[in-house]
């Protein structure tokens, strides 16, 4: 080999090794791009990418307040209060929901880790009270599965004061239907309901302008 030939194959190297440097920074660059900046950083969550794309097409869920509009299978309501409650850090929220006839129904959203929401309709008196692992209501028994103490901010109209406590227990029938046992401030008096766990493609969310609606009140009954 002379030497200009020499010349030319340690160039044709170097050009090629700083390709190679170009390439893996630029490799760089994307991920990091992609998980949210350097590392430390916050990383965005991979399997939001279906609930995002839902979000965008039917509303958030999660921002949910007073005013709004939601429409289930198909049926519309008006948000007429929200709860927004939380426990160790955990939260969650209950919204009081308006339907054209009067009928009122609780929806509540919470993530766990994904996007939870179940409607919820209350039962008249079942004459058992919470605790025991197991019981029965309506003929259908249920095991329990939580139960807590959290506290609460009061939205819109919801007949509760502006904050307080409520004290809970979570139950569950064999096929996933839930029932829940609440009881908010010193009462002694359990306000029971049994829910039906929606999908997300069943829930469509009209936001609207409200001047204040978002801020806690009183006691409205």
């Amino acid at each position: 080999m002379n030497g200009a030939t020499a010349y030319l194959v340690a160039a044709v190297g170097l050009l090629i090794a700083a390709a190679g440097v170009a390439v893996a920074v630029l490799a760089l660059r994307a991920a990091r791009k992609r998980t949210g900046g350097p590392s430390g950083g916050p990383v965005g969550d991979p399997f939001r990418t279906v609930d995002d794309d839902a979000d965008a097409l039917r509303g958030d869920p999660r921002t949910l307040k007073p005013g709004d509009l939601v429409e289930i299978r198909h049926t519309s309501y008006g948000v007429r209060g929200t709860l927004r409650l939380r426990e160790d850090g955990w939260s969650w929220a209950e919204h009081l929901l308006d339907d054209a006839r009067g009928g009122k129904l609780w929806l509540s959203v919470e993530e766990d880790p994904d996007l939870e929401m179940v409607l919820w309709t209350a039962l008249p008196e079942v004459g058992v009270d919470p605790g025991p692992a197991e019981l029965e209501v309506g003929g259908r028994r249920y095991r329990r599965k939580e139960s807590g103490r959290a506290t609460f901010t009061a939205l819109g109209s919801t007949g509760l004061d502006p904050t307080g406590t409520v004290r809970y227990h979570d139950y569950a029938a064999a096929d996933g239907t839930p029932l829940s046992f609440e009881a908010y401030g010193d009462s002694g008096r359990w306000e029971v309901g049994t829910g039906d766990r929606l999908h997300r493609a069943e829930v469509r969310i009209y936001p609207q302008q409200t001047d204040g609606a978002d801020t806690p009140t009183g006691r409205v009954g």
